[in-house]
């Protein structure tokens, strides 16, 4: 049986979070296929899943633009939403998701 993943999203040091903010600007049939997705990674399935260097994955949401979801993972249990966008701007999401995740990994470094 798959292990349950537990999903969060990355809040910055400001309080936001990046992929909050891309998730909110979805028309209603495009955030209904992400949190699909969403929803099949947290049972377990990250088939649509590849590395993108640092850390850093992306998971392609075929439909649309081409949607893709960034993130990283903490542990065996825990992946953390870094950001999301389209195909067309994906090297500039990728090193933004970078950024972010070398964010996270820093402040938890801080915090032990």
């Amino acid at each position: 049986m798959t292990q349950m993943l537990e999903i969060r999203e990355f809040v910055d040091y400001r309080g936001r979070s990046p992929f909050g903010r891309w998730f909110d600007g979805l028309d209603a049939g495009s955030a209904a296929r992400v949190r699909t997705v969403l929803a099949r990674m947290e049972a377990g399935n990250l088939s649509n899943v590849r590395g993108v260097g640092r850390g850093v994955l992306e998971c392609r949401i075929n439909v649309g633009p081409g949607y893709r979801v960034y993130f990283g993972r903490d542990g065996d249990t825990l992946i953390v939403l870094l950001g999301g966008g389209t195909k067309v701007r994906q090297q500039r999401d990728i090193e933004k998701a970078r950024e972010l995740w070398r964010e996270y990994k820093n402040r938890k470094q801080q915090e032990v």
